[in-house]
């Protein structure tokens, strides 16, 4: 796994490479990594690395059929294109804004995952909200000009945040004017269930680990040595040094993480990072640096990690409950926070940090 890592005067990011090795099947990406293998030479081991949804995917497949890695590709590709991109005509989230004010009927599909999202906004009580893409892009923070906004103009797009805008009844959708969608909170997940799909309908795939952009990993099925997939954890202050810790998931599963060490830039000694909190417009001061979530869906693990990182760890917790998904929470003290599910799948590595009960 290799990091470059860019600094300027104003911001700091970091892009990545993304590896697969055969023999220990290791994922490597900004936020984890992912081991495992096989010597059954009846199963066939695929590879393949690509970029769709604007990220950098990795997958490692074990089957006893074809090659299925492009179809997998093409099922994020296509989910990008015709559902939750907000800027291709072709998409219909894309439709759903350009029509604010009147009502569009949209897909099946787009329709399950927009409930989804709203009921998980409803369920965090706005940490999570889909209609911040406005402010997002006014902060321009993974952009050429990150910047803190003008109040005023932060505060006038803030008036039409606020997933209560947003009514779904079947598969028709409607919103004021001035209200836009923006499903990049959860973009990723989304991303991964459908990666499921595509491997759910060909029974000879047995296994499979896939990454995307490193900060969302799905694990499918029974790895061939019977093994948990193993997945490292970045640490949010040390992301080129040694791995936080790893976390172990078993059959078909989903981690997310979210953290404010991904996309940020720094003015007057302040890191003003990715994840805004929707009651402010200003990016989250939970206390955390990172939070990692697994579960057994794609959308909610995504979305979750991004309101658990808002809520902060207590409320973060309950919110988890609500949801039967196990979390990690990383604070700026160097403490390291877990529920019970979490302990019973996490191991930490360094020592500079403690675990706290």
């Amino acid at each position: 796994m290799t990091y470059e890592l860019m600094e300027t005067d104003m911001i700091k990011k970091k892009s990545f490479a993304v590896s697969m090795l055969l023999a220990a099947a290791v994922l490597a990406s900004t936020g984890t990594t992912v081991r495992g293998g096989t010597e059954d030479s009846e199963v066939s081991t695929y590879t393949k690395t690509d970029f769709a949804m604007d990220t950098v995917v990795s997958e490692t497949l074990y089957t006893t059929g074809e090659d299925i890695t492009a179809d997998v590709i093409q099922a994020l590709k296509d989910i990008e294109d015709n559902l939750i991109s907000w800027t291709k005509e072709s998409s219909q989230i894309y439709q759903i804004n350009q029509k604010a004010g009147s009502t569009v009927t949209v897909s099946d599909e787009t329709a399950g995952y927009l409930k989804q999202v709203l009921a998980l906004s409803k369920a965090s009580d706005g940490a999570m909200d889909p209609t911040m893409g406005q402010v997002i892009r006014l902060w321009d923070i993974d952009g050429e000009n990150p910047h803190i906004p003008d109040e005023g103009e932060l505060n006038s797009l803030l008036e039409n945040v606020g997933y209560q805008k947003v009514t779904l009844d079947g598969d028709e959708v409607s919103m004021p004017e001035g209200v836009t969608l923006d499903l990049g909170a959860a973009g990723k997940g989304i991303g991964c269930d459908a990666a499921k799909a595509v491997l759910e309908e060909n029974p000879d795939v047995s296994a499979a680990i896939i990454n995307l952009g490193g900060s969302s990993v799905m694990s499918y099925g029974t790895k061939p040595d019977g093994s948990s997939w193993q997945v490292a954890v970045t640490d949010p202050r040390d992301t080129e040094g040694d791995y936080l810790g790893v976390v172990s998931l078993n059959g078909t599963e989903f981690l997310s993480t979210s953290g404010d060490y991904e996309k940020y830039f720094i003015e007057d000694g302040v890191r003003y990072h990715h994840i805004l909190d929707p009651s402010t417009g200003y990016p989250a001061r939970s206390g955390l640096t990172s939070v990692t979530v697994v579960c057994d869906d794609g959308l909610d693990a995504d979305g979750l990690s991004t309101a658990c990182f808002v809520l902060g760890k207590e409320k973060a917790e309950k919110l988890l409950e609500s949801y039967d998904a196990d979390g990690l929470f990383v604070d700026d003290s160097g403490h390291v926070w877990m529920t019970d599910g979490m302990k019973e799948r996490f191991q930490l590595l360094k020592d500079s940090y403690s675990v706290s009960e």
